[in-house]
């Protein structure tokens, strides 16, 4: 026994005599900006100890081997960065400089979470984010429907899931939360269009529901967009194309670049588009929208930025038609059947963020958010089915004021020689809705028949405790926990309500945990996997759970994904994973009838496989693959299908970058088949589209072309399975579907100056 511990104490010894006792940790910030650095990759070799930045752009080391040498700094839109360990001193800054993205000078790093990180990275730098559709899109295997030609939200589709329009993923810009919940027309409603696609640096996602930092609708994923704090050029630009289309934007400078190096930043873009687009009825879209940011450095431990944005939208809608009656003629098939369709939609914003550095390092966050949202849509899906005097138009409102807090606190220790990263964080918004309606009408505001109308307040209240652990340099484990509790008041002011005993206040409250597990391995410099399992779950909506007393309201899904991100040579990046998910059963507010609806349980199993090449410097392919296999659990089988639940899906494309001359892209969206309700006797057709961005950039302009849906396909974006009557006519159950974009060219140029 005595030798044994003779033994061990001897090896404790030559273990520590191995190691500096020294911790080397700093600061990465931009050269330009001076703002930190979120996500760099820095690494210290020999030995090949490994970190990443955090949201303040610091990094630590301790007990690094005696024979590390060098210390590297890479991050994807910068120049890498060496500088020997012996001329580093602890707690200096290291400036990085901007520099052509290239997939060369991605690494996968062992610590990072995230295996969606480097394709995440590469892909906005190098595809860019022309429009409002394109934001979504940076998303692999994420499509999109818009059956409001531009106005409503999108329809979106994720892992075999068709989200609606926000139910099942969790979307933010800057911290602030897009999708609302309660909303006149369905669950988590996501309407991102209040965002300029040109001030957006970066996009942060991953799939599945296994970030304890996202509770409520993070199930298919989340989806956190940040904008730039500082621009790099002014600029304005000009756009106009078919169907009387035109866009104009501008975003500037407020502060000298004197002020710049002083770390304060402060700019405003501003954005005005309109378009009849090209259905047969004249839409007379547009869209206003504002944005500006403060971004600048208070004293040496307090970073403040602010920002504030307003959008104010109006549109006329073709809506959904039905195939019976496009096939015997009754309507083309860019035609209306009730030219009262669309709407007006606006919303601010107010957002507060604060980030403090103690003098121990560790990293505390505040945020504080305001949003003033107004919502007026006007929908007709089946026609004259239920009056066959007046139709069955419906109009859909609400006003909400949306207030919230989010709060972490980020700390680093070690056990040993090995990291712990501790973070605990708290999450609280308030919704509050007046007059959330639902009603029948004619002619939009003449009212015929109320159906829902009342007063919405919801609160969310989360916290949440993260701790990753690098066991070993390859080996790192983080755990999470989750909890949120709901407080749900409905006052009913429609004593007529079917759905409620008579008008007055109904109350109810529920709550969930949710545990969340991410292993990652790190085989090499070239090969990381990953398995992760987690639970996750989307709230319902208030009118649903006062009314249900709280019973299976609050369903959890439960899912886990085994991957690997490979990089075998330099200029290729490789994401693949299976994955399976589980959903509870549930009640669901379907906001078209104002009705409750039961949804059983459901299992999905599926795979994604995402691949990016750069074989020269000048060409960048990107492709993603993705297949989910999903069926309802209790129900019988060829009865089971999940309406319009995507199966095989496919988007890709070659983009020449060239930053002074020719560059450009060429793309492709695939969606194949699938079923349109539960026994696939109806069927949602697929569609193969392509698009094409021509651009000729020098460093003080651009002349550009967009062409979307090259080669003219005739195609559906959106499909649902609808019972519907024409006037006179009788009731048909068939596909109604709105039409996708015809040949669609838009032209552009664009001024930068200083």
């Amino acid at each position: 026994m005595l030798n044994k511990l003779l033994s061990l104490f001897l090896l404790l010894l030559i273990t520590k005599a191995g190691f500096s006792q020294s911790q080397v940790a700093g600061f990465i910030a931009d050269n330009l900006t001076h703002s930190p650095i979120h996500g760099v990759t820095v690494i210290v070799d020999p030995g090949n100890r490994t970190d990443v930045t955090d949201e303040g752009g610091r990094f630590s080391f301790r007990n690094l081997p005696a024979s590390a040498r060098v210390i590297t700094f890479s991050a994807v839109g910068y120049s890498k960065a060496s500088i020997r360990l012996a001329e580093f001193k602890s707690g200096q800054t290291i400036y990085l400089a901007q520099h052509n993205t290239q997939l060369a000078d991605v690494i996968i790093a062992a610590g990072n979470t995230n295996p969606y990180k480097a394709i995440s990275e590469t892909d906005i730098k190098l595809r860019g984010v022309s429009n409002s559709q394109e934001v979504l899109r940076i998303v692999p295997g994420l499509f999109i429907g818009q059956h409001q030609g531009g106005g409503k939200a999108e329809q979106i589709f994720l892992r075999g899931f068709d989200n609606d329009h926000g139910t099942d993923i969790n979307m933010s810009v800057d911290g602030m939360p897009i999708n609302m919940v309660s909303q006149a027309h369905g669950q988590g409603y996501a309407d991102s269009h209040f965002i300029i696609p040109g001030t957006i640096e970066n996009t942060v996602y991953e799939k599945g529901m296994y970030n304890a930092q996202k509770g409520d609708l993070a199930v298919t994923g989340f989806v956190d967009f940040h904008t730039a704090d500082a621009l790099n050029t002014n600029m304005i630009k000009l756009e106009a194309g078919q169907y009387n289309t035109y866009r104009v934007l501008g975003m500037v400078n407020l502060l000298s670049d004197k002020a710049k190096a002083n770390n304060q930043s402060w700019y405003a873009a501003s954005e005005y588009r309109y378009s009849n687009s090209y259905f047969d009825n004249p839409q007379h879209f547009q869209r206003f929208n504002f944005f500006t940011k403060y971004h600048g450095k208070l004293n040496a431990n307090n970073w403040l930025t602010l920002s504030a944005s307003t959008l104010y939208s109006k549109w006329n809608a073709s809506g959904q038609i039905p195939e019976s009656a496009v096939n015997d003629g009754s309507v083309g098939f860019y035609g209306a059947l009730n030219p009262n369709e669309g709407g007006i939609t606006s919303r601010t914003n107010l957002n507060a963020q604060l980030i403090t550095t103690l003098p121990n390092h560790d990293l505390i966050k505040n945020q504080l958010y305001y949003s003033r949202y107004k919502f007026d849509l006007h929908t007709n899906f089946t026609f004259y089915l239920v009056d066959t005097v007046n139709g069955d138009e419906i109009r859909q409102r609400e006003a909400r004021n949306l207030y919230g807090y989010n709060g972490s606190y980020l700390h680093e220790s070690y056990i040993g020689n090995h990291k712990l990263t501790t973070e605990a964080g708290l999450n609280a918004r308030l919704d509050a809705t007046t007059n959330s309606e639902l009603s029948h009408t004619v002619n939009r505001y003449t009212l015929v028949d109320p159906i829902k109308l009342g007063d919405i307040t919801e609160l969310n209240a989360g916290a949440y405790l993260n701790e990753t652990f690098q066991l070993t340099n390859r080996f790192t484990v983080n755990a999470g926990l989750r909890f949120d509790q709901f407080y749900y008041k409905y006052n009913n002011k429609l004593a007529s309500d079917s759905t409620l005993n008579g008008a007055g206040i109904y109350k109810a409250n529920n709550n969930i945990i949710s545990p969340k597990l991410k292993l990652n391995y790190q085989a090499s410099n070239k090969a990381q996997f990953y398995w992760f399992l987690g639970k996750g779950f989307h709230s319902n909506d208030t009118r649903v759970v006062v009314a249900e007393k709280g019973l299976q309201t609050l369903p959890a899904a439960y899912g886990t994904d085994l991957g690997t991100v490979l990089k075998p040579i330099n200029n290729l990046l490789l994401n693949a994973a299976v994955w399976y998910s589980y959903l509870q059963k549930e009640y669901v507010y379907a906001g078209d009838g104002g009705t409750v609806d039961f949804s059983g349980r459901t299992r999905r199993i599926g795979f994604d496989l995402s691949a990016r090449y750069q074989p020269v410097k000048t060409i960048y392919f990107d492709a993603d693959l993705n297949y989910a296999h999903g069926r309802a659990i209790d129900d019988p089988k060829g009865a089971n299908y999940i309406p319009l639940a995507p199966v095989w899906s496919s988007t890709g494309g070659i983009t020449y970058i060239f930053k002074d001359g020719f560059n450009g892209s060429f793309r492709y969206r695939w969606l194949r088949d699938r079923p349109a309700n539960e026994d696939y006797s109806l069927k949602a057709e697929g569609y193969f589209v392509n698009d094409l961005v021509l651009n000729y950039t020098k460093r003080k302009y651009e002349i550009g072309l967009t062409i979307n849906n090259l080669f003219n396909v005739k195609w559906k974006e959106t499909q649902f399975e609808t019972v519907t009557r024409l006037k006179n006519q009788q009731a048909v159950d068939g596909i109604a579907f709105t039409a996708g974009t015809k040949f669609f060219a838009v032209g552009h140029i664009s001024y930068f100056f200083k």
